[in-house]
């Protein structure tokens, strides 16, 4: 029972023992026995009332001070996929989008449902939707611009809501739909042309820049919860079934990027650990914010993990650990066979395996991305030739299988089902993924 609850059922026995004194002393001052008894009876009659009308009080939902919303709870891993469904992913980047006809919500749909309905005929049960690429979103939003990707012009509303009928969409075909979102991401290069209502127009003391574009700055704590913010959004408005993070953290080594934040915050730690700190503060925000609503919150860190700690500045075997994440899904983006210089430490099965190894917190899964746009590709390799196989995919959703990773996505849809350079090696692979998938 929690202090506040006992402290209401006291103060109704309280007022209930207080009252039994007051009946008793009158009932013994000459009222005689008839009387004492009949005394008892309505003492025992007002304590039960009492207790009636203030116990329930003990079990009303409390409030956090000064908010509306309940208080925030310990990050922890707690939600879960949908009906315990296994976590099968096709990643859907703007990429795709760009190839998607925005012109009407009509066009718009019946677009997403070929895209969909492709999805699903492999066996898969999540779709990865990139609904905020470029510091923009494919949805109304009180905190980013309508993206360029539905008009050409950025901040330029479509006429309808593309999110909202993905999200019917994918959920008529008993798809889960998890809203991929670029946190810090501004522009690639000068890509796109920025509106007023960007957050780098807004806020022009948010933005750091690198030779690859603009950047929301990692170290402020208003552009967290600004990030934050937008994903309750999310949450709030559409019965997505997770958000999605990528691997864009920080996007440069350079100690020249954040040196008059790392110099203003006064931080004893080093400048690469007060960067990691930066990205974790963010990542326990996002998931806070997921949880409110009890949407899953992931990520998708590279696929190296030393890699992510020294280039990226994201822990996320600290993740894993403490259950930053409701699920990780690092990008093996390797093939099985895959070798450079006599080195095989990025082969798929090595690193697989060290993932594998990582402690988690309870209930926090562990998936693999895998990358379909090697296909026909290749992976740069100085041996195999794995992704000219027509099951190279497929081979490993099995080893996935046999290390116990519990899940797995594929980047991305057009690698599989767009495929113009090796359109005969992505149908076998879709084949042999659906073979797998469906059994």
């Amino acid at each position: 029972m929690t202090q506040k609850k006992a402290e209401i059922l006291l103060a109704a026995v309280i007022a209930a023992r207080a009252t039994s004194l007051l009946f008793s002393k009158i009932a013994m001052n000459g009222m005689g026995i008839f009387n004492l008894l009949a005394a008892r009876f309505l003492m025992a009659f007002v304590l039960l009332a009492v207790v009636f009308f203030l116990a329930p009080l003990a079990v009303l939902p409390r409030r956090a001070a000064g908010a509306d919303e309940p208080a925030v709870p310990t990050p922890a891993a707690t939600a879960q996929p949908a009906a315990a469904a296994p976590y099968r992913a096709v990643w859907v980047s703007y990429l795709e989008w760009e190839q998607v006809d925005f012109s009407s919500a009509e066009a718009f749909t019946q677009a997403i449902g070929t895209m969909l309905d492709n999805i699903q005929s492999i066996g898969a049960t999540v779709v990865l939707a990139q609904v905020r690429p470029f510091g923009d979103a494919l949805y109304p939003s009180d905190y980013f611009p309508f993206s360029h990707l539905c008009t050409g012009t950025q901040g330029q509303d479509p006429g309808f809501d593309p999110l909202a009928l993905l999200v019917d969409a994918a959920h008529a075909r008993d798809l889960q739909l998890e809203a991929w979102v670029n946190p810090y991401r501004i522009q690639a290069g000068q890509t796109p042309a920025l509106c007023g209502a960007s957050p780098a127009r807004l806020h022009p003391d948010w933005v750091r820049y690198t030779d690859t574009g603009a950047y929301l700055d990692p170290a402020s704590a208003d552009v967290r919860q600004y990030i934050a913010d937008g994903v309750g959004e999310l949450c709030a408005r559409y019965a997505v079934d997770g958000i999605h993070f990528d691997d864009y953290f920080y996007p440069t080594t350079d100690p020249a990027f954040d040196a008059a934040d790392y110099a203003a915050s006064g931080s004893t730690r080093t400048q690469d650990d007060w960067r990691r700190e930066n990205v974790n503060a963010l990542m326990e925000l996002c998931h806070a914010a997921a949880r409110r609503y009890g949407v899953r919150f992931g990520a998708a860190p590279a696929g190296d993990p030393e890699q992510n700690y020294t280039l990226q500045y994201s822990d996320a075997a600290r993740w894993l650990r403490q259950g930053t994440v409701d699920y990780l899904m690092p990008q093996l983006y390797w093939g099985q066979e895959y070798i450079k210089n006599g080195d095989a430490s990025h082969s798929f099965a090595q690193l697989a395996a060290a993932w594998a190894a990582l402690p988690r917190a309870a209930g926090v899964k562990l998936y693999a991305g895998l990358g379909a746009y090697r296909v026909g590709a290749g992976d740069g390799s100085d041996a195999g030739s794995e992704w000219f196989s027509g099951h190279a995919l497929a081979d490993q959703l099995a080893l996935l299988a046999r290390l116990g990773v519990q899940g797995a996505g594929l980047y991305r849809y057009g690698s599989l089902f767009a495929n113009s350079g090796a359109q005969a090696l992505a149908e076998s692979e879709a084949e042999a993924i659906k073979g797998v998938w469906q059994g």
